[in-house]
C-alpha cells in the first residue's frame, strides 16, 4: 500500500520555566494541531476509524536526549503515532524562579511538524 499525505502542521511551543525539553515539544505538537479539522480522513479518504490515520510528529528541541516521547505522542488524541526528535529549537535567557522550580535561567523552545498520511491502493 502506498501512503499519501493528507495534511502537514507546524507549530512551536516553549518551556519558559523548568528547563523541560518535553514540555517544549508537547506543546509544539498542541500547537501544530490545535487549529485543525480532518473530514477529509472520513470524506475523501474513507477511513472509518480515526486511529487508522498514520500521524508522524518530527521536533527540534533543545537536549532532545531528555524528550520523554510517550508524553509528547499523547497529545495527539488519534492515529497510528511516530515520534522523531532532532536536536534544534532555540535556549533563549529568561529569568530562574525558584518557586517555579527553575534550575537555571534558560527558556527552551521547540519546533514541530505533524504529518499526517493514509495509506491506500492507489
Amino acid at each position: 500500500m502506498a501512503r499519501k499525505r493528507l495534511i502537514i502542521e507546524m507549530g512551536m511551543g516553549v518551556d519558559q520555566h523548568g528547563q523541560e525539553p518535553t514540555v517544549a515539544a508537547a506543546r509544539a505538537v498542541r500547537n501544530a494541531i490545535a487549529h485543525n479539522a480532518l473530514p477529509g480522513v472520513w470524506e475523501v479518504a474513507g477511513l472509518s476509524d480515526p486511529n487508522e490515520m498514520i500521524v508522524e510528529v518530527k521536533v527540534a528541541v533543545p537536549y532532545p536526549e531528555q524528550v520523554r516521547e510517550d508524553e509528547v505522542l499523547a497529545v495527539l488524541p488519534f492515529g497510528r503515532k511516530t515520534l522523531t526528535v532532532e536536536s534544534g529549537g532555540m535556549v533563549v535567557q529568561g529569568k530562574a524562579i525558584p518557586a517555579l522550580n527553575d534550575k537555571n535561567d534558560e527558556m527552551l523552545i521547540a519546533v514541530a511538524a505533524v504529518t499526517v498520511l493514509i495509506e491506500n491502493d492507489n
